[in-house]
């Protein structure tokens, strides 16, 4: 004898409603995130695979973060060795141009000028930080500002102007390199100061100033002063090719960074991307299953257990 009950007709089509309306919330949610679901549940036996790549992926992120910050400062370095580069150049060219015209009327002022430049560069920041400083990033490398300070009896040591210490930064570019990207004022500035130092003190001493036409001392001193600067701009170039050498490394591992990344995140998007037609499809037919279930839900609340009993 079959029993007919209108509470069991009611929690069959209502959990067929329930069910299709999961389906429905399923598959809009893989439709709008193009994802197989939310959380590790949703990805069954393939969870641990997803997370050790997610770990790996988040990890390859702060690499790829910390290259781009290092790039940039490299970026500023190049450009305040090469300032520096210049200064020594441009002295050099002043001296030469007062020998060619036997006269040095304005040399000291102009001198003043690129020694100026070669201090700036040496105390260039990046991000508040003293580039040149070694580990007292918060101190300027160089305090002299003036060619005369370089002669102040009070501190007769060029050593005296440089306030870094000998920290040279690295950075841990990926999981195995480690990159020396710091150089210090006194490594990159003892020999040019030094080559001002003595151009100053000429100026003070028995046979300056240097104004108007050149006596054959100043003549055979600035002479001497050629192949000096020579030494001190090839020094700095040295220097800015050391730097520039980093910089490639880094781009190297930048590459291969990104390399990298693109195919984790392959991997990690073969176990998480939906299938977009599938679930249209699966979509679709839960809106189907949702309406029938409506319907019948319908039909049954007009029902009453008395008209099949009359």
């Amino acid at each position: 004898m079959n029993r007919i009950s209108t509470s069991g007709s009611y929690s069959s089509v209502l959990a067929n409603l329930m069910s299709a309306q999961q389906r429905q919330a399923e598959a809009g949610d893989q439709l709008s995130t193009g994802k197989i679901g939310t959380d590790l549940k949703a990805f069954s036996r393939n969870a641990q695979v997803l997370t050790a790549m997610q770990t790996l992926d988040t990890r390859l992120t702060g690499f790829t973060e910390q290259n781009a910050f290092t790039a940039n400062r490299l970026e500023i370095q190049d450009l305040a060795l090469n300032k520096a580069a210049d200064a020594a150049d441009q002295t050099r060219l002043a001296i030469s141009n007062a020998l060619a015209s036997d006269r040095a009327d304005a040399l000291m002022t102009e001198l003043q000028g690129h020694f100026s430049n070669a201090v700036s560069a040496l105390n260039t920041r990046h991000a508040g930080k003293f580039l040149f400083a070694g580990g007292q990033v918060d101190t300027p490398p160089v305090s002299a500002k003036q060619l005369s300070d370089l002669t102040n009896p009070l501190t007769p040591a060029i050593a005296d102007f440089f306030q870094n210490d000998d920290y040279i930064d690295k950075v841990r570019v990926d999981e195995t390199t480690t990159l020396n990207v710091g150089q210090l004022a006194d490594d990159l500035g003892t020999s040019m100061f030094t080559a001002f130092k003595d151009l100053q003190a000429f100026e003070e001493g028995g046979t300056g100033p240097f104004t108007g036409k050149l006596t054959a001392a100043q003549r055979t001193f600035l002479e001497s002063q050629i192949s000096v600067w020579d030494s001190v701009h090839s020094n700095l170039v040295t220097a800015a090719a050391k730097n520039g050498a980093v910089q490639t490394q880094l781009d190297t591992v930048k590459t291969s960074m990104t390399t990298r990344q693109m195919t984790i995140q392959g991997m990690i998007g073969d176990v998480s991307n939906a299938d977009l037609a599938k679930a249209a499809s699966a979509l679709t037919q839960a809106q189907q299953a949702l309406q029938a279930s409506s319907q019948v839900f319908l039909a049954l609340k007009g029902a009453s257990l008395l008209n099949v009993l009359r």
